[in-house]
């Protein structure tokens, strides 16, 4: 999974029709825009989310930069926060992670190793502040860089960098407790857990 900072959205030419341009945008992002929304809301309200923030996009289309993805992030984080507010009492935290578990990859048949870190990884992420959980996600599982995500939560780059450091330190000390025994069967000494659960992320996309 890279960076989003080779946009393909970016790549049209001046001579592109607004529509042109709008299904590029589409076409690059709509993907990444509803694995977002469906890791906070059902799958149902996840596919609104993504009809309104193009919606959104396509009423602003002047407005929205060369580099749309954590634009669009934004208004979809919006719709979401928008809906919660007029339509749903607040989700609860379970039901997050269990949305989170579902579009997880599954171990394969006989892979103990794997699901023990899935299930680490969910516990671990449970316990973090939604705050801290955010700015794991936003880089782990949405793809962001440190910059993009900064620009989501609307802080600089160096509070996200900060904010970012210190999610990773509480959540080792979650997974990885001082004095605590791996999981059965890993032998990754000296592996950052999160790294680990940042390698589970990114094969769940």
């Amino acid at each position: 999974m890279g960076t989003q900072q080779d946009d393909p959205a970016r790549r049209h030419s001046g001579r592109d029709t607004a529509a042109e341009h709008f299904q590029r945008l589409w076409s690059a992002h709509a993907p990444r825009v509803h694995a977002y929304a469906t890791r906070h809301v059902d799958p149902d309200t996840a596919q609104e989310v993504v009809s309104e923030t193009f919606l959104v996009a396509w009423r602003r289309l002047a407005e929205v930069p060369g580099e749309a993805l954590p634009w669009l992030i934004v208004v979809a984080r919006n719709t979401i926060a928008n809906a919660n507010r007029s339509h749903y009492r607040q989700r609860v935290l379970h039901d997050e992670l269990a949305r989170l578990a579902s579009v997880s990859p599954a171990p394969a048949p006989g892979a103990e190793l794997l699901a023990v870190e899935r299930m680490t990884m969910l516990r671990g992420l449970a316990a973090l502040s939604s705050v801290d959980r955010e700015a794991l996600l936003l880089v782990a599982w949405d793809g962001l860089t440190p910059a993009q995500a900064a620009d989501v939560q609307g802080v600089t780059v160096a509070t996200f960098q900060v904010r970012l450091h210190r999610a990773r330190g509480r959540l080792a000390g979650l997974v990885d407790p001082p004095g605590g025994e791996p999981p059965p069967g890993d032998r990754r000494t000296g592996t950052d857990s999160t790294d680990r659960i940042y390698d589970f992320a990114r094969r769940a996309l």
